[in-house]
């Protein structure tokens, strides 16, 4: 065996500055390639300035998540009528979308058979063409009173809901 040992595993680094230097730019040189590249490719569907649909754009950006809706409640109860006018009366009083149509007591038959909680059930809930009515401006127990009083005025003899207390 020899004494002299001969350094055959030698590569380009030789100095601990090259060695840091080499480090720094292992990382920073891919970050600024995917920098570069994400610029690129969002920077296309970007709308120019002054473009005709960027107030949609905006507006689109911008919209709702969520709404939160502040009611009265010590505001009196509606009545039945009250509410069939501003709510119900749209569609039955015209019998718009097979509605049944307000004192028709040959539409209202079949579903008055049902009883007051089917009715009042297909109303908060909706049904066929008719969206529910549950949580929008009027309390459950007002929208059961237009039901029956819609139901009464075509011969039926339902008993006007009561708020619970």
């Amino acid at each position: 065996m020899s004494d002299t040992h001969e350094e055959a595993h030698t590569g380009p680094v030789k100095t601990p500055k090259q060695f840091l230097a080499l480090v720094v730019l292992s990382f920073m040189v891919p970050v600024f390639i995917i920098i570069g590249l994400v610029y690129y490719i969002t920077s296309h569907y970007k709308p120019g300035a002054g473009t005709s649909n960027a107030a949609e754009t905006t507006a689109a950006r911008l919209q709702k998540v969520g709404v939160i809706q502040v009611k009265d409640t010590n505001r009196p109860m509606k009545s039945g009528e009250e509410v069939f006018k501003g709510q119900c009366a749209a569609c039955h009083a015209s019998g718009a979308a097979g509605a049944p149509k307000f004192g028709d007591a040959a539409a209202w038959g079949p579903r008055i058979k049902t009883g007051y909680p089917a009715l009042l059930n297909s109303a908060l809930k909706g049904k066929n063409a008719m969206a529910a009515q549950a949580g929008g401006e009027h309390e459950d127990v007002e929208i059961g009173r237009a039901v029956v009083y819609m139901a009464n005025a075509s011969g039926a003899k339902f008993a006007d809901p009561v708020a619970a207390k």
